[in-house]
């Protein structure tokens, strides 16, 4: 037993050390002294390291986050200097185009009260092909009730007129008498304020498609110009054009917040 005590007394600090070292960085080798002296020397084990995981410091998770903001800088390139690859001017009136047609649908289709000026700009198919309904039509408010559509200087059109005007999206329902097309103004429910946000956001999407479209032209446009360009210029272009149709798209929702926002009160 007294062997057995003399053993343990000598093997404890080097277990000890054993179990300090596991804490210690992969780069450091320690070194422990033994108990006990030999000829007045003293006597060292050493005892390599494991590697221990270090976690990412507050400061270190800031240079990263910065890092990904910076992979995501705006490009602005001078639209004279790559006008003989792609007219980046052109390409940005093409997609304000698209913005502007979608806010004139808005303002003139997509409203909670009728008036006879909602009714101008429907579409009318005829034999002489397609004319605005004001074109062949003399639209009135006979009352805040009923919108008043006379035909007779073009009673052909009269049917098609009809079609046209059901097929708006308006949710009207027009009748006839003769050459005289009367069409009832439906009055504001909540379900027909949910109808008009739902006619928004169609037109939307079809404005989003417009705007896909001219993206995609404008693309194939570039790759016609890979041998004379440079891979990283046509990049940058990729990378405008990307961000212009990005702009739009966030220029379209906006437009759509705000109208649902007015159509439901």
């Amino acid at each position: 037993m007294a062997l057995g005590l003399r053993c343990f007394r000598l093997a404890h600090p080097a277990f000890c050390n054993s179990l300090a070292a596991l804490t210690r960085p992969v780069s450091e080798v320690t070194l422990k002294t033994m108990s006990g002296k030999q000829n007045d020397h003293r006597q060292y084990m050493a005892y390599p390291a494991l590697p221990v995981r270090h976690f990412a410091t507050k400061k270190a998770k800031d240079f990263l986050a910065k890092g990904k903001g910076q992979s995501q800088t705006r490009v602005n390139i001078n639209t004279t200097l790559v006008e003989d690859i792609i007219n980046l001017e052109e390409l940005d009136e093409e997609m304000k185009s698209v913005m502007e047609a979608l806010k004139d649908n808005f303002n003139k289709t997509l409203n909670i009260r009728t008036s006879p000026g909602s009714l101008d700009h429907i579409t009318v198919v005829t034999a002489d092909g397609k004319l605005a309904l004001n074109q062949i039509g003399q639209i009135s408010m006979k009352s805040p009730q009923l919108i008043l559509v006379n035909m007779s200087s073009f009673p052909e059109c009269t049917a098609a007129a009809i079609k046209a005007i059901r097929e708006s999206g308006m949710n009207l329902n027009p009748e006839v008498e003769g050459t005289l097309i009367r069409v009832p103004i439906p009055k504001v429910t909540r379900e027909h304020r949910e109808m008009l946000v739902k006619l928004a956001k169609q037109n939307t999407n079809k404005a989003k498609d417009s705007l896909r479209k001219i993206r995609t032209n404008a693309m194939n446009k570039l790759k016609k110009s890979k041998d004379k360009t440079s891979e990283d210029t046509l990049r940058l272009i990729e990378k405008q054009i990307s961000q212009m149709a990005d702009d739009t798209v966030a220029e379209l929702d906006r437009h759509l917040a705000v109208k649902t926002k007015e159509l439901l009160g």
